[in-house]
């Protein structure tokens, strides 16, 4: 900008416009014209209007410049949005990605109105699941005060979390990112679907927790969609996450055992209770990542990959 300031104070800049940049002012008229595309583009989306969780209407007015997220998987879905400098606070769970560590902590079983309002943001993301520490109350407070929360549903399955992230995307003015996002989790997966197409079929028993009873991953759950993609057996084939004794997981009998947490193996595999089961006396017990096979979000296709790579080892290790 100084160059051009001073060769404006010289008179020199009226010469070579004259002399043939005639090109490089049309690219910058172009460059104007888009940026006033996308300005209206923008403006046009706002105000929104979306339907929560809760069955609220949410109205948005204009694009938020001050987010809070309430819970990991909107902190994911929001930053892959591109919205790394409109978020100003997130949970004390969040830690992916890397630049959320940055964030202020706004709380993780419990959050604090008062530093919520402090934080003036105009727009709160929270979840269906969290309510047992954010309710409805809660909720009511922030609204009065002009803030609008957005309750995220507790989704089960792939197609309501595209839902979710097209339904953030319109209120955080990033319809055309959330699309973005949802296309290339629909490719991955459709990849992994080619890949796994010819494999034997395995049944697998998902352990997502061992204290101190044992819970299972069961049918309709957002980690079975995945076993789904991956063409294996559910070993588990109640509903939701059901609790099993040790008697009812020795039955079961599956031919690999996953777990989400890495001391949830060492209870499996020490359990004396457990050495008949051939998953365990073929060394078939495995470790996956916990965040990214349970939290609804841009990260499916790498939980789908880890329980991968836990089944199919040769394959997915390639």
């Amino acid at each position: 900008m100084k160059t051009w300031q001073r060769l404006s104070s010289t008179g020199i800049i009226s010469i070579m416009l004259l002399a043939g940049c005639g090109v490089e002012e049309t690219a910058v008229e172009k460059d104007s014209a888009q940026q006033s595309k996308d300005a209206v583009e923008e403006q046009a989306q706002f105000p929104i209007t979306v339907t929560d969780a809760l069955n609220k209407e949410v109205t948005v007015e204009k694009a938020p410049e001050r987010i809070i997220s309430l819970i990991p998987s909107n902190t994911e879905i929001l930053f892959g949005l591109g919205l790394n400098e409109q978020i100003i606070g997130v949970s004390d769970n969040d830690n992916y990605p890397e630049e959320a560590q940055t964030k202020e902590k706004v709380g993780g079983m419990e959050f604090n109105l008062e530093q919520l309002i402090a934080l003036q943001p105009d727009l709160v993301v929270a979840h269906e699941s969290g309510l047992y520490s954010f309710n409805e109350e809660g909720i009511a407070q922030l609204e009065s005060v002009g803030i609008p929360v957005y309750v995220v549903k507790n989704t089960t399955t792939f197609e309501e979390t595209y839902t979710t992230i097209e339904q953030i995307g319109q209120l955080t003015g990033k319809t055309a990112e959330a699309t973005e996002m949802i296309a290339s989790i629909q490719k991955g997966i459709q990849d992994i679907e080619v890949k796994v197409a010819d494999l034997e079929e395995k049944s697998v028993f998902i352990v997502v927790g061992t204290e101190p009873d044992l819970y299972a991953a069961g049918q309709e759950t957002f980690i079975n969609e995945m076993l789904e993609v991956l063409n294996v057996e559910n070993a588990v084939q109640e509903l939701g996450w059901p609790m099993y004794s040790s008697e009812q997981f020795v039955d079961s009998n599956p031919d690999e055992v996953i777990v989400t947490y890495e001391n949830d193996y060492e209870s499996i595999v020490n359990n004396s209770a457990y050495n008949e089961m051939d998953a365990i006396k073929n060394g078939n017990v495995h470790v996956v990542d916990g965040d990214t096979t349970s939290r609804q979000g841009p990260r499916i296709v790498e939980g789908i990959e880890s329980l991968g790579e836990a089944i199919y080892p040769d394959v997915f290790k390639e």
